[in-house]
Order: structure tokens, then C-alpha cells, then sequence
């Protein structure tokens, strides 16, 4: 699982019959204070939750999970949105 804030959207003209009637979200992963970002470490999931820019997310970024999540076993897909995060309290 993995935390990161929704920084965007992805409009296709034909997709996999496997993300139909699914949005695709650029999620940026979050990082604690004082660790360093890696560049690049954007990626894609599939909203199962009505997530929206700028909504902290819950991401499965696990193969299996991800396909039981969508009761899929054949899907081609790997990071799901699961959950729509409301705060987070950290303490290290």
C-alpha cells in the first residue's frame, strides 16, 4: 500500500477493455518530512473510489491485490485506488 496525493488526470481515446468505465489518476507518492522524493516516481492507478485532484489516496500497488479489488483475476493491471485518505497523523 501506498500513500500519495492525486496530481492529475488521463483522457484516452481507446483503452483496455479492462479500465472501461474507470478514470486513470497520476498519483505522486508522499513522503515523510526530511526524506528526499525519488524523480520520476509518478504513476497511474485506477480510481475505485471517486477520488479527485488534490485528494490524499490509499493506493494497492500489488498485482493480485489490485485484481481481487476489481474481481478481475485476468485484469491488466497493477495499482488500484482503494481508499480516499481524510487525515493523517504521523508520529516519529
Amino acid at each position: 500500500m501506498v500513500l500519495g496525493k492525486v496530481v492529475g488526470t488521463i483522457v484516452t481515446t481507446i483503452s483496455h477493455k479492462d479500465y472501461k468505465s474507470r478514470r486513470l489518476l497520476v498519483v505522486q507518492p508522499l513522503v515523510l518530512d526530511g526524506d528526499t522524493p525519488e524523480p520520476n516516481e509518478d504513476f497511474i492507478a485506477l480510481d475505485n473510489t471517486q477520488a479527485g485532484i488534490g485528494d490524499t489516496v490509499l493506493v494497492n500497488r500489488e498485482g493480485n491485490g489490485a485484481r481481487q479489488v476489481l474481481r478481475n483475476p485476468d485484469a491488466a493491471v497493477i495499482s488500484v485506488i482503494v481508499g480516499v485518505v481524510d487525515s493523517i497523523y504521523a508520529e516519529y
